[in-house]
């Protein structure tokens, strides 16, 4: 009774339990190693196999405080046909309080090996005071009485070679393998492991342990590679282990070692070196049943021949200019070599550095790697790889970060090609100090002009913007001597395109389906703009239709019976599945009638404003109508509005009521309007402003985003920083990509917003409809003033009224384009009532008795003079607002 109240203790106060699970490991050997270790390991062969261990290890959370006992359970399980227990291990042990880590140890078999344990799948379960706290399973595999006497029964090491990368391992295309390493740069050290099968089984669990040692053998690091090998596979697994770590400098200048251990045999170790540069090539392999190195041969087709790559470059589709220009400028390059053979002085060094432009998908680090590997063979370049980075990659958030980027960056690409992918990004403006991607463009200038070589620099993006980039320093364009156009694929080229990657996916189209996918290339190619993904959208193309076909077979009856022809061939069904840009579903809101009657009133109860008030009027009409006939209206409008006017105009006014009437049409889902300017949109410093414009979006979802003054977000500021166009590309990609979930609103001076909506081509096109407000008549500001004065409770004597007509006639012929309209007016009733208080303020309250206190007299106003000369500025027509002492 008191070990049950004491396990539910344990379970439902889990800082109650005296002891933390650390580990479950599996061992068959009973050899001790250093620490307190043993040979664990997962997979064992049947006839080299006795005893299986578990070792429990749990951390004692009474260490030195007290001692006291456990209650351990050990279970073994065979999963071979369900689940059947092979053996309960339960004991007590008595714990010391000065064991910090407590281990258990327990085994099972027979002590003849080969006897008890078959081939399968089995595990071992722990439980501590009656908890399970984990299990973890082990295989039994059979190779042959004696088989590992003789030699290893399962796999042959057929490759085995090293390579550099990050944590996230590198893409095979992009690998490359090095004899030596640079200490300074090096991440992790990856081991790239070709095995063949040769144990064929239905199937079998394969145990490898990577081991990096130093020079003194010490062990530096391990990682295990556990992997099931089906009959069905190929005879060849590939497997990668890599060790090191993302900071630099975990790795020393020193002799190392990595070792290959497959079921406690040492199948092969590497020799390899890091120290102050990288030597690339397949190191010795040393292998206990060889007496000497062995060197596998390399998998790269080193003795391709320069017309045997110019061969493979001819095969690639389209292209016909570039590989043109690339075979004539390889050719020149083997003249001045040639020249330079004979005894010629060739003072100008050989420049390779080039310019790459053309739209996404045109084959651009295709070719920078077919000329990596040109340049490779015509000795230009020691390695020949392609280093591909981009503006995040080079750029750093904070002063001092961008140029160890960029030399990092350099020194990966050393010896080969240094690829940079949208270039044009690095400028964002002439004047912007501030951005750092201007310290790229000097450190890239400096390595082509007098770097150590060795590389070569090919910058990639769209020709309007690459034009700009290359301007942006002096030195930057006369480094880049070779300028490559990639035209945008022609739709014949792309239906090419489509066939070699049905061969890549071993798919084959039918021929509906190779005429409706033809339909769709030329209909695609037909209204592409620049960010048309050519061959990428064609290689997403031909993958959304083969997940169609998945998905078509998957509902037929018996999917695993089908023939190959069928699990291979794509349908014109599949195809015509596919949806281009799927569109999202806007919810129905009906029209609110009684909200949208009370903002109507409200906006005919404003003074002046006809033609704008005539303008939304008419829209509300055709939006209506729209409703009514079930036309789409989100597809028709952008209603993206632009509001220009002086000062006090009524444009934000209006903004507020046009929102309530679009959600009372109800193409608003909430109806709401964020109101902000370029203090809310623009940050002062890189990556900053794209975050801070897409939060004031994402705020106004559902409503409407209002920017005042919109025009400050295309001018420089002082520091001259561009962040502003980072903002309106922001905001123009959102108001396309959430089409009809939000609506912009932008407000502004005339000129002002003219030059705005000219700066930037997407800006005008985004918004179909404009008010224009006009300055306000001067009896539209009396009246402005009078509804104003009443609001207050406050009606002028008719001395006074006469006196505002003729001094609001005054502003009015002296306004200028600073004019402030409605706010003007505003100033003039404050200052009017201010005045009137302060008169009645100077009487006594039996004066007061017999004065209404609600009449704005003759003398309140006077100060209102109808001369210029109470102008700051008098030289010309002034602002008319502004007083002396204001």
């Amino acid at each position: 009774m008191a070990e049950q109240i004491q396990m539910e203790s344990n379970n439902k106060y889990p800082d109650l339990k005296k002891y933390k699970f650390r580990e479950l490991k599996i061992y068959s050997s009973t050899e001790w190693l250093a620490n307190n270790k043993k040979k664990y390991r997962q997979v064992f062969d049947r006839w080299e196999t006795s005893y299986v261990y578990a070792e429990l290890s749990f951390y004692n959370k009474h260490f030195d405080q007290e001692e006291w006992e456990v209650e351990v359970e050990l279970k073994c399980f065979s999963l071979k046909k369900g689940k059947k227990e092979l053996c309960l291990l339960p004991f007590q042990r008595k714990v010391s309080k000065y064991d910090n880590i407590v281990y258990i140890r327990e085994g099972w078999g027979n002590k003849s090996e080969g006897v008890f344990w078959k081939k399968g799948t089995y595990s071992w379960e722990a439980y501590i005071e009656g908890e399970k706290v984990t299990s973890k399973y082990f295989y039994i595999e059979d190779a042959g009485k004696d088989a590992l006497k003789i030699g290893n029964p399962y796999i042959e090491l057929h490759s085995y070679r090293l390579y550099e990368g990050p944590y996230d391992d590198v893409m095979e295309d992009d690998r490359t393998y090095y004899k030596k390493f640079d200490g300074s740069s090096i991440r992790y050290i990856y081991a790239e492991i070709l095995l063949r099968n040769i144990h064929f089984d239905k199937s079998w669990q394969c145990e490898l342990f990577v081991k990096f040692l130093n020079d003194a053998k010490e062990l530096k690091g391990q990682v295990v590679r556990l992997q099931k090998i089906d009959q069905k596979d190929n005879d060849f697994i590939k497997i990668t282990a890599g060790w090191g770590s993302n900071v630099k400098g975990s790795w020393r200048n020193d002799n190392y070692t990595c070792e290959l251990v497959f079921m406690d045999q040492l199948m092969g170790s590497i020799p390899f070196e890091i120290c102050d540069k990288y030597e690339e090539g397949t190191p010795a392999v040393y292998m206990p049943s060889k007496s000497g190195p062995i060197y596998f041969p390399n998998s790269d087709d080193e003795d391709e021949s320069f017309e045997d790559l110019m061969v493979k470059m001819d095969a690639l589709v389209g292209l016909t200019e570039i590989k043109e220009k690339i075979r004539d400028h390889a050719k020149y390059i083997q003249f001045l070599q040639l020249r330079k053979e004979v005894g010629y002085e060739e003072k100008n060094s050989i420049n390779v550095h080039s310019v790459f432009i053309g739209n996404p998908g045109t084959g651009k680090t295709t070719v920078a790697k077919m000329i990596g590997r040109l340049y490779r063979k015509m000795s230009l370049l020691s390695r020949g790889h392609v280093h591909v980075v981009d503006r995040v990659d080079l750029v750093g958030e904070y002063i001092g970060q961008t140029a160890p980027k960029v030399k990092n960056a350099i020194e990966q690409a050393r010896g080969g090609v240094l690829f940079i992918d949208e270039a044009y990004s690095l400028v964002r403006s002439a004047e912007d100090t501030k951005d750092f991607g201007r310290e790229v463009i000097e450190i890239l200038v400096k390595e082509m002009s007098d770097g150590p070589g060795d590389v070569v620099v090919i910058v990639a993006g769209y020709p309007k913007e690459m034009n700009k980039f290359l301007d942006s320093n002096p030195g930057l364009n006369s480094r880049f001597k070779h300028h490559f156009e990639f035209s945008d694929y022609l739709p014949q080229e792309l239906s090419q395109i489509a066939t070699y990657a049905c061969k890549e996916m071993e798919v084959t189209l039918a021929e509906e389906a190779k005429l409706k996918l033809d339909e769709i290339i030329v209909n695609a190619y037909r209204n592409r703009d620049r960010t048309f993904g050519n061959a990428r959208f064609v290689y997403d193309m031909v993958e959304k239709s083969k997940f169609n076909l998945g998905l078509r077979v998957m509902k037929l009856e018996s999917p695993k019976t089908l023939s190959k022809e069928i699990l291979e061939t794509v349908e014109g069904y599949d195809v015509s599945k596919i949806v281009i840009k799927p569109n999202r579903e806007l919810p129905n809101i009906p029209i609110d009638e009684e909200l949208l009657h009370e903002s109507i009133a409200e906006l005919n109860r404003l003074i002046g404003l006809e033609k704008v008030k005539e303008q939304i009027i008419e829209h509300v009409r055709l939006v209506r109508y729209y409703r009514e006939t079930s036309k789409d209206v989100l597809n028709n409008f952008f209603l993206h509005t632009v509001l220009i006017g002086n000062p006090g105009t009524g444009k934000t006014t209006v903004a507020r009521i046009l929102t309530k009437i679009y959600k009372a049409l109800g193409i608003l889902e909430r109806g709401h309007m964020v109101e902000t300017d370029r203090q809310g949109l623009v940050a002062g410093f890189v990556g900053q402003t794209a975050n801070k414009t897409a939060e004031k979006i994402q705020e106004a979802m559902g409503g409407v985003l209002f920017i005042d003054e919109a025009y400050s977000l295309s001018n420089k500021s002082n520091t001259g920083n561009d962040f502003g166009d980072e903002a309106i590309q922001t905001i123009l990609k959102r108001m396309e990509d959430k089409r009809g979930e939000f609506f912009v609103f932008v407000a502004g001076y005339p000129d002002n917003m003219e030059a705005f909506l000219k700066a930037n081509p997407g800006l005008s096109s985004r918004f179909d409809k404009m008010l224009k407000f006009e300055d306000y008549s001067s009896h539209e500001l009396l009246n402005i003033s009078l509804q104003m004065f009443e609001d207050k409770s406050i009606f002028p004597s008719p001395e006074a009224e006469e006196h505002l007509v003729k001094y609001f006639d005054f502003l009015y012929n002296y306004r200028d384009k600073y004019f402030g309209n409605a706010r003007t007016v505003r100033q003039v009733v404050i200052e009017g009532i201010k005045n009137q208080n302060l008169r009645l303020a100077a009487l006594t309250p039996d004066e007061r008795e017999n004065i209404s206190s609600n009449v704005l007299l003759m003398e309140d106003v006077g100060e209102f003079k109808l001369d210029t000369s109470e102008f700051i500025f008098n030289t010309k027509k002034g602002i008319g607002f502004r007083r002396r002492g204001d």
